[in-house]
């Protein structure tokens, strides 16, 4: 395959992912959408929750995967001169968009989730000693609250003043937090609305117990976690010094251009990012289940 040829595919790719972002503010002034349109992207922003993606639009993130695939693929032809080498290497990094997500909203879930037993103390004292409302306690206490949770406080709030159905409120706000402290502070607080109860401050300082134990412990864990993280990083870093180096040794640049050393390539490319995701699964902390959904 020529450079005129790849440079022809990458330019196609390229206005792929410009017509995808186009399309999308497009489609926003368009007429509205069909029933099934409407639950393929409802199903998109589901998984994007759980998955880390937050309002990522589906356009924007195939977008990011197009260009990070072919700007891999132009960067590994480059260094290899070959096909295959290309499509491996930008097929693999094209998963990067997604954990690069994942690993920001992780990072800033992790800096909130230390705010649980502070906003769990603002709501004994609010319900207990000021004698407030749950609502009204709830939704002071969500005013509050780190940034990255405000907008579900937010939609909560408004579905209440519009329907003032407490149910309803909690449902929507364990579905934009997808987590699982805010699933039981929901529950707790349901069942103290609709059914009252003398037993709230004890259940809402179990809690504050509880998050306090865990994010100790995550903590903990984290900082013994931290030498395996730099030595993992030179999984990437070690197979590609080798690949440049063996380039500038006699004939290695054309060994890699024979049909066996382009398969190699492949071989190691997909035996990295295997190593990669291994070792991620190895390091992944366990995420605490989600019980009441």
């Amino acid at each position: 395959m020529t450079n005129t040829t790849l440079a022809a595919i990458a330019a196609i790719l390229t206005v792929s992912g410009g017509y995808l972002i186009y399309s999308s503010v497009r489609s926003r002034s368009a007429t509205p959408r069909t029933a099934a349109a409407i639950s393929l992207d409802e199903r998109f922003r589901s998984w994007a929750r759980e998955a880390g993606l937050g309002a990522v639009r589906p356009a924007e993130f195939a977008a990011a995967v197009i260009v990070v695939f072919v700007a891999g693929g132009l960067a590994a032809y480059a260094l290899f001169g070959g096909v295959l080498p290309a499509v491996a290497t930008g097929a693999a990094l094209a998963t990067s968009p997604l954990a690069t997500y994942k690993a920001r909203r992780r990072a800033r879930l992790a800096e909130a989730a230390e705010a649980w037993p502070r906003i769990l103390e603002e709501l004994r004292l609010q319900i207990g000693s000021l004698g407030r409302s749950v609502p009204q306690a709830l939704f002071e206490t969500g005013r509050r609250v780190p940034e990255e949770w405000r907008p579900a406080f937010g939609a909560a709030e408004r579905e209440w003043l519009l329907t003032t159905d407490f149910h309803r409120t909690a449902s929507i706000l364990k579905e934009r937090l997808a987590d699982p402290t805010a699933d039981a502070i929901c529950e707790t607080l349901l069942v103290a609305h609709e059914f009252g109860g003398s037993d709230v401050d004890a259940r809402l300082a179990d809690l504050i117990e509880d998050r306090v134990l865990d994010l100790q412990g995550r903590k903990d864990a984290v900082s013994r976690q931290a030498g395996l993280r730099f030595a993992r990083r030179f999984v990437l870093i070690v197979p590609v010094g080798m690949a440049a180096a063996g380039m500038a040794i006699g004939t290695g640049r054309a060994a890699y251009g024979t049909p066996g050393g382009q398969v190699a390539i492949v071989v190691a490319v997909a035996s990295v990012a295997l190593c990669w995701l291994w070792s991620s699964r190895l390091m992944r902390m366990p995420a605490e289940p989600r019980v009441f959904r």
